[in-house]
């Protein structure tokens, strides 16, 4: 009976350090997740910023579409929409819900060209210089863009960036500290194991064996858990924003992989031979505190 209640006491122990690893790891594969996508989200936020060509109204359609060609052979743009005078209403009509043609008598909305930069262009300094020469055009009459948006952007993607790389830090400092307790607490309930063994002979050698053992293995196994968990968060949040950017890149969830699995195998390894030492060389007076 005494035999049963033990055993119960050091599963019960080993599935409470097992789960607060796991969650540790799974909180440092959500940042490292943020952080190895932190570029594509940047890349997806720019690339969708743009600006509207609007063209001369007695423009001819052969040089519209000769302009649209022209603009997507330059480096600087990703894709370009041509939308005539008539798109143009019917878009507008569908967010003002009137019929303003039929009020007015006559379409006032120019034919335009929707312009998406790629990511590297996509700051206020290149923008205006890429502004200058597309009104240059003879077919452009203006060029419209949000600059306070363009630089909003640009600011809070640097902001963004430095404060996961600041919480990232301050999350591992703690991730450590806390695996480390939970390992300590662990190896704390097996003290007189260990005095035991030592008792009967034992080399130091022997006796930390199994507990590194045990603590590589129970790494191993909750940064396993943590993955699975992460993906299928980062799976379910790419449904929820689909067409966004995709989260599921394989390359970088093996590097995630790889990383969690050895934050877990090295902090659960040094963690329980710090543990282990410390008992092996604390008097016996002490075991009881």
């Amino acid at each position: 009976m005494k035999d049963t209640i033990t055993r119960r006491q050091l599963t019960a122990s080993y599935l409470t350090s097992l789960v607060s690893i796991t969650l540790v790891l799974f909180l440092l594969g959500l940042i490292g997740a943020l952080l190895l996508n932190s570029n594509k989200l940047s890349v997806y936020v720019k690339e969708n910023i743009g600006f509207s060509v609007f063209l001369q109204n007695d423009a001819r359609e052969v040089d519209i579409l000769n302009l649209q060609k022209t603009l997507d052979a330059k480096n600087y743009v990703r894709e370009t929409f041509y939308i005539t005078r008539e798109q143009a209403a019917k878009d507008f009509q569908k967010e003002l819900g009137e019929d303003f043609v039929e009020f007015l008598g006559y379409n006032p909305l120019p034919s335009a060209i929707d312009v998406r930069l790629r990511a590297s262009y996509a700051n206020p300094d290149s923008i205006a210089i890429i502004e200058a020469e597309i009104r240059s055009f003879g077919q452009v009459a203006d060029v419209a863009y949000q600059k306070d948006l363009i630089y909003a952007v640009n600011t809070n993607i640097h902001k963004i960036s430095l404060t996961i790389l600041i919480f990232s830090i301050l999350l591992c400092l703690i991730s450590i500290t806390l695996i480390n307790n939970t390992i300590r607490l662990s190896v704390y309930s097996k003290r007189f194991i260990i005095r035991t063994m030592q008792l009967v002979g034992a080399q130091s050698g022997y006796i930390r064996r199994p507990f590194v053992l045990k603590g590589i293995i129970q790494g191993m196994i909750a940064a396993l858990i943590a993955f699975v968990i992460l993906v299928l968060i980062l799976y379910l949040a790419e449904k929820q924003i689909e067409d966004m950017f995709n989260f599921v890149d394989y390359r970088l969830l093996f590097i995630l992989f790889v990383s969690i699995l050895a934050i877990g195998i090295i902090i659960t390894l040094f963690s329980t031979l710090l543990s282990v030492n410390k008992f092996l060389h604390i008097k016996t007076d002490n075991l009881y505190t």
